[in-house]
């Protein structure tokens, strides 16, 4: 029987609608917290800073003052260091020898740069064009009371954690774990641990892939192996995903040939199948079921299409699952450095390298084509989106680039 494929947003977003969040949090030190999901919306019960201080190592002084005699020179009363504030008020032909982050004393508006002054003993001469306010941090500047620190669903990254420890956190509340079970199926796949392989084996390099890919730090990946080609082991095995974890992911046997039983299987364990192929190349022949809360995911077994359906569907899915609300992965629009051709009615989601060359950036094709080919992922720097109505590409046209994690900052 024929299945009309679905569009890939189509299938993300109705699987967004049918997604429950796990509302179970726990409170940990924020410097575990590093790509956690945060549960609640934290604000700041402080101003940051919460006095006016030096930006810069200079003197402090009253602007009026050298704005009506830039000759003048300017008496150096004291010092005022970072955490040892100069209590004393300067006056108008007065400065102080102030260092950054050092609190700015009463009776000064201006900091100027070291490098600007001439210091003779106890006299200091402003050597430089000066405007008011300049090198001074307002109170606030960093942070407001009542100010959003981190936004509810945020996933904590390392300046969320400095901002969360400068604005007087110790501790946050962040949704637990999910809890995902990851499995390969077919009677040809070995582990790569034995160094014995029979005539039509290969070794299995999806589960590896797909429990990296996942290595992230608001979830827990199980490592449930590999099942034969065999209706009841995979049903048999599902159950057993299940009764463990939240989310289930299985590779392979996903198509509609003989050896290929996920839907069966579905159907065996009480699974409603939401999504059955997709419109996209690589990544057609893939299924998502729902049993209760639980989602099954059931990925092609080609290594490029699992990786890349793990990217563009599963990952968002499973941000939103844990709570997170940056469901969709960056994307960039970058003028195609190449021709391309295609059928009409499929994605194509092509391996890409980004060329900067004579003050131009654009993206070119890289590696090898075919959804199995690995080593087309090993050298890209992410993955150029050609949507399903286009025919072809030229030169020079804006597409949608997905950038990989390994190439940002």
């Amino acid at each position: 029987m024929f299945v009309k494929p679905t569009k890939l947003e189509d299938a993300k977003n109705k699987l967004i609608e049918r997604i429950s969040l796990k509302n179970e949090t726990v409170k940990i030190p924020i410097e575990n917290s590093l790509d956690r999901v945060n549960c609640s919306t934290i604000k700041s019960e402080i101003n940051l800073p919460s006095t006016t201080n030096s930006a810069v190592d200079g003197y402090g002084i009253l602007h009026k003052t050298i704005a009506s005699n830039p000759q003048l020179k300017l008496k150096v009363v004291g010092v005022a260091k970072a955490g040892h504030p100069y209590d004393k008020i300067i006056h108008p032909n007065e400065a102080i020898e102030i260092y950054t982050g050092a609190v700015t004393p009463k009776g000064i508006d201006t900091v100027v740069m070291h490098e600007n002054c001439e210091r003779i003993d106890d006299k200091v001469e402003i050597k430089d064009h000066i405007t008011k306010n300049q090198n001074i941090r307002p109170i606030g500047e960093n942070l407001k009371k009542n100010e959003i620190v981190v936004n509810k669903g945020k996933i904590i990254n390392a300046a969320d954690i400095g901002q969360l420890a400068a604005s007087g956190n110790h501790e946050i509340e962040v949704y637990k774990r999910i809890r995902i079970s990851v499995i390969s199926t077919g009677d040809e796949l070995v582990n790569s641990i034995s160094k014995e392989r029979l005539n039509g084996q290969i070794y299995d390099a999806n589960r590896p892939m797909l429990l990296s890919l996942l290595n992230s730090n608001y979830l827990e990946t199980i490592d449930l192996g590999i099942v034969k080609d065999k209706r009841k082991d995979l049903a048999n095995k599902y159950d057993e995903c299940l009764s463990k974890s939240d989310v289930v992911i299985s590779s392979g046997g996903a198509s509609d040939g003989v050896e290929d039983h996920t839907q069966n299987a579905l159907k065996d364990i009480g699974a409603k199948c939401i999504v059955w192929q997709l419109a996209m190349k690589p990544g057609k022949p893939m299924a998502v079921g729902l049993l209760g809360k639980k989602i099954i995911f059931c990925l092609p077994g080609n290594p490029v299409a699992a990786f890349v359906c793990s990217k563009l569907l599963i990952k968002p899915l499973i941000i939103k699952l844990a709570g997170g609300v940056n469901l969709n992965p960056l994307s960039i629009k970058l003028p195609s450095g190449f021709e391309h051709n295609k059928k009409i009615g499929r994605a194509e989601y092509l391996r890409a390298k980004i060329v900067n060359e004579d003050d131009k950036t654009f993206i070119t094709l890289h590696g090898r084509k075919g959804a199995g080919v690995i080593s087309s992922l090993t050298g890209a720097d992410g993955i150029v989106e050609i949507p399903m109505e286009y025919k072809s590409v030229v030169k020079g046209e804006l597409l949608n680039f997905y950038p990989f994690d390994h190439r940002g900052l």
